[in-house]
């Protein structure tokens, strides 16, 4: 009894117990916040995705057709219903992890809503036995706030809902008319299995970080205590960055011990949470894509133009010499950069012959309503340059802001200077393709005016050395 008391108010061992005690705290405090973070940043960006779906989707919509269903059981068999369903059913194809694509439109009474059409009126969806809506059927709204406030703009419910339907995590948007007045909206539904599923494996990794944080914490302790404090600040700060969403931080502890293998257990964590929110972007690429091939699989004049544009402007950025990182950027936001044309009408974007000053300025307005489309979920600040300014002009006398020169971010003009040479050399409905000799010599002619004279060189270079094929 006497030794264990002699070993116990040894200074080396308080401190050493001091040590481990306050790295067992500040690695379960670490674990929280990057759990917590984690959990609320997953949830939040499933809530942005399913907003995102849904405006998407609703801008796709034709709402003279939703306006003519009968809202009567026999609805079902309308044209207009038929039109709209099959729509409905290839939006849900396009995402597979929607469980019901379907809209409503408010009554008189500001709870009870209506279903329009619902392209599971045979109870056809994932789950058997669910209630079935037809056109007219009432709907208990109130349940739902953000389902109430899509009447204002794109909503997402809060937290996991539930109906006669099941349990979902749904987003909503509205649809309006040639007006501009919103005439139904448009619900989205995520099966909540699917969310907890996400859940489930951040929280694996969690708890496996917490374990070997105790673990590593003991050793720590024990055998370097004279050294741990300036490290455990490191890993401190480590925490507070990732918690800021900077997931490109590491944490620099030299050696090979136990400390610096903590370290690393971090940065892995880091990285594993940076692919993670990477995966739900691409997976957002890849929806907004597939709506991208819907708008132009509507005009042959204008079949894999997005891809193609994406193409050039890749090459010629790494012609450049940009980092390849900045060059995926570029390749990512050029396919998505006329995803505001969904907003105009067909009619318009079809036209055979010269636009009257009204479609001007529809046309000229699809950058904005591209990039406010997007900047709910693309966070970088320069691809969502592309969307907005790839229409600007090196002399200033472009759209939407007018910008000139340098004030055009360079991403912008790369896009440019590819879109140009592609709706050049593109059989269009006003007129027959350029050949390419004309449209490099109109390419050549526009630099300075229309286009960068240093990005037209680098896309020439790319064209002469095949690299687009």
């Amino acid at each position: 009894m006497a030794n264990i008391k002699r070993i116990f108010s040894s200074f080396r061992i308080k401190v050493t117990l001091a040590i481990i005690f306050s790295l067992f705290f500040v690695m379960a405090l670490s674990n929280l916040i990057i759990y917590r973070f984690s959990i609320n940043s997953q949830f939040m960006q499933l809530r942005d995705q399913l907003k995102i779906i849904a405006q998407t989707a609703a801008l796709s919509i034709d709402p003279g057709l939703l306006s003519g269903v009968p809202l009567t059981k026999e609805g079902v068999n309308s044209n207009q219903y038929k039109l709209i369903s099959a729509q409905l059913q290839k939006i849900k194809r396009v995402n597979p992890s929607l469980e019901y694509v379907y809209t409503l439109v408010p009554s008189d009474k500001a709870s009870a809503w209506r279903f329009i059409v619902d392209p599971n009126p045979d109870s056809s969806s994932k789950r058997r036995n669910t209630p079935t809506a037809y056109p007219g059927d009432t709907y208990d709204a109130s349940r739902f706030p953000a389902m109430t406030k899509a009447v204002l703009g794109p909503s997402a419910d809060e937290k996991i809902m539930s109906d006669e339907w099941g349990v979902t995590l749904s987003g909503y948007a509205p649809i309006f008319d040639k007006n501009n007045k919103v005439i139904a909206v448009l619900g989205v539904d995520m099966a909540a299995q699917d969310v907890y599923a996400m859940r489930r494996q951040i929280n694996d990794r969690a708890i496996f970080i917490f374990l070997l944080g105790i673990i590593v914490s003991i050793i720590l302790g024990l055998f370097i205590s004279s050294r741990v404090t300036k490290r455990i600040e490191k890993l401190v700060e480590g925490t507070r960055r990732i918690a800021g969403n900077d997931f490109d931080y590491k944490v620099e502890v030299m050696g090979h011990d136990e400390v610096s293998e903590l370290a690393d257990s971090f940065n892995k964590m880091a990285l594993s949470l940076r692919d993670s929110r990477k995966m739900l972007q691409d997976y957002f690429y890849r929806i907004v894509q597939s709506l991208i091939r819907i708008l132009e699989a509507k005009d042959p004049y204008t079949q894999g133009h997005s891809e193609r544009v994406a193409e050039y402007a890749f090459r010629t950025a790494l012609e450049m010499g940009l980092p390849l990182e900045k060059c995926d950027s570029i390749k990512k936001a050029a396919q998505l950069h006329d995803i505001g044309k969904l907003a105009i009408e067909e009619a318009i974007l079809d036209k055979n012959g010269p636009l009257n000053d009204a479609e001007w300025k529809i046309i000229r307005g699809h950058p904005l309503v591209g990039e406010n489309a997007l900047k709910p979920v693309l966070f970088d600040e320069e691809m969502l340059s592309i969307i907005r300014s790839h229409h600007e002009r090196f002399d200033g006398k472009g759209y939407p802001d007018g910008l000139a020169g340098s004030n055009i971010s360079i991403f912008a003009q790369i896009v440019s200077v590819a879109d140009a040479y592609d709706a050049m050399t593109s059989t269009r409905a006003y007129r027959p393709a350029l050949s390419v000799e004309n449209a490099i010599k109109e390419l050549k002619n526009n630099c300075g005016l229309q286009l960068s004279a240093q990005v037209v060189d680098a896309f020439l270079k790319v064209l002469r050395a095949g690299k687009t094929a």
